[in-house]
């Protein structure tokens, strides 16, 4: 019998409940896949909060890798048998086979794993967009990131080296600092007892960053503007501490002509030509080593609950895991 994580009410970890499941065959255009493992994401706390609205009773996860168990009428770019991975809608991946849209499979290289898979599609395909497609960054950029420990945080932070860009990571701990300098950030800064727009100015001659990378959010926001160069953009991928605050247009324009973006993966990932571009030079990158993949949680796919709790409580670092 199937399993899934599967919600009936907005609220803490305590509404994730682990129940059996039944998955049927696949109609046109889809397929059913058996999973390997299954990315944790902080944004699978937003959906389970009701931040982000769905009609419930729901399933819950976006991120997962498997085998193709059994393909519906008309799919031709997968076969049974075939090694995938995904990201993104509809939610259902806390669970240990699905049907689902066969148009968002990703074929899956032999060098990499489905652990590492379903670590890093959703954080690597981020970090893809946000590098290679929100500004056009040239060696000898320096930018900053918040959350530099975390799983987009340490694979941006090797992507940026790998691009000749500078990074200026932030993070909470002194284990955290380790981490992120040791995946590529040239300089950390500690928020707790830093002020990180100060300190990003005396870093960059009082110039600061033509970009700041923002997954936090309410927090950070307003650090991270004050940390902007002339015309420098702040991007907001993520509401980790809760939502941004207003906007003032007006103060954009005293602080230096600012931009700022809210972008989504999904908008990013929409066309399959430009998703499998991104998903190709992560992929390269990671299957030669030139991004390595850290997976420092694991846990058993009906221990959700714990697993969220660790994420909200900030006991996470790199990739987290449920594994089947």
């Amino acid at each position: 019998m199937a399993h899934a994580v599967r919600f009936h009410e907005t609220g803490g970890p305590e509404v994730l409940t682990w129940e059996e499941v039944t998955v049927g065959d696949p109609g046109p255009g889809e397929v059913r896949i058996r999973h390997v493992a299954v990315g944790l994401n902080f944004a699978d706390t937003y959906f389970r909060t009701g931040l982000y609205p769905v009609r419930l009773p729901d399933g819950i996860g976006v991120e997962a890798s498997g085998v193709v168990d059994a393909v519906g009428e008309g799919v031709t770019h997968v076969a049974e048998g075939d090694r995938v991975t995904y990201t993104g809608s509809p939610l259902g991946a806390y669970s240990t086979e699905r049907i689902m849209p066969a148009s968002h499979l990703i074929k899956l290289p032999d060098g990499i794993g489905f652990e590492t898979a379903a670590a890093m599609t959703m954080r690597g395909l981020t970090s893809a967009y946000l590098l290679r497609r929100i500004h056009a960054l040239k060696a000898g950029d320096t930018v900053l990131l918040h959350a530099a420990a975390g799983g987009v945080g340490l694979i941006l932070s090797q992507w940026a080296r790998l691009l000749g860009v500078t990074v200026i990571g932030t993070v909470s701990t002194e284990e955290k600092a380790e981490l992120a300098r040791a995946h590529g950030c040239e300089h950390v800064i500690r928020y707790r007892r830093e002020d990180v727009a100060g300190r990003v100015r005396e870093l960059t001659d009082g110039a600061g960053v033509p970009v700041v990378f923002d997954s936090v959010g309410k927090d950070t926001f307003a650090g991270s503007l004050a940390s902007l160069s002339r015309r420098g953009l702040l991007v907001c991928f993520g509401t980790a501490s809760g939502p941004v605050p207003p906007i003032d247009a007006m103060q954009l324009a005293v602080k230096g002509s600012l931009f700022v973006t809210r972008p989504a993966l999904a908008d990013y990932i929409a066309e399959p030509a430009e998703r499998d571009a991104l998903a190709g030079e992560l992929f390269d990158h990671v299957a030669s080593g030139r991004i390595t993949i850290e997976i420092n949680q694991r846990y058993s796919l009906d221990d959700a609950e714990q697993a969220h709790r660790d994420l909200e409580a900030g006991r996470t670092t790199g990739s987290s895991v449920f594994t089947l």
